[in-house]
């Protein structure tokens, strides 16, 4: 009879023996929580890559891969939990008058309503970009309330600062409206240098993406 054969099954085991169990038994699950949590966003994005169903290729919008993850800890905005809708203007154009800017703050509230019962799970950020004051019948037009809008300041301190511009200008984009996935990852970006992009379009693509990801799914 081998040595393993001669130990007693009913005899506990060491205090060791108990400890290394417990430990494998937490990390299996923490990385099966894990799982449960990411599966929305990984089904929507194999969806969206990979499968690419009848209607599932963009109307407008530009996929971004792999995912570029939004610096959380610079920008003060919840940006996770949700689908983020971000532009990044200063102040100075986004005033009554400025068609081009504020038409894109249109835009972004408009698709939204455009989500009907969904549209809770969505929100718009406005970062912005200088320290100038925000005009008043901007700020009306577009709160948090009605519009669902959130107007964040970009940091003030050089580091984070320097992290938001840098995660701003990858793939010289940073002018887009930038659609962040509710991990805030950006995942999509519609372009605004030419045009006001198609309300239509950008709808459809939210819209779908809504469909395919139920992460924060209104309830009946």
């Amino acid at each position: 009879m081998n040595k393993d054969s001669d130990l007693n099954p009913l005899i506990p085991a060491s205090e060791g023996q108990s400890i290394d169990a417990a430990t494998k038994r937490g990390r299996i699950q923490m990385i099966l929580l894990f799982l449960v949590c990411a599966a929305p966003v990984i089904v929507s994005y194999f969806t969206f890559y990979v499968i690419k169903p009848t209607g599932g290729n963009t109307k407008i919008g530009e996929l971004v891969y792999p995912v570029q993850s939004a610096p959380i800890d610079s920008i003060e905005a919840p940006l996770q939990g949700k689908w983020t809708m971000l532009i990044a203007r200063p102040s100075v154009e986004c005033k009554v008058g400025n068609d081009q800017c504020v038409n894109l703050l249109y835009l972004m509230r408009q698709v939204r309503i455009a989500m009907g019962r969904e549209s809770q799970r969505v929100q718009l950020v406005w970062l912005v970009t200088d320290q100038g004051d925000i005009d008043p019948e901007i700020a009306k037009a577009y709160d948090q309330e009605k519009a669902g809008f959130t107007f964040v300041r970009m940091p003030k301190d050089p580091v984070k600062k320097n992290e938001v511009e840098k995660w701003l200008e990858l793939d010289g984009k940073k002018t887009a409206i930038h659609l962040l996935d509710p991990r805030a990852d950006r995942m999509m970006r519609f372009a605004t240098d030419k045009e006001v992009p198609d309300f239509k379009k950008t709808s459809k693509d939210l819209e779908k993406l809504l469909k395919w990801n139920a992460t924060g799914k209104a309830t009946q």
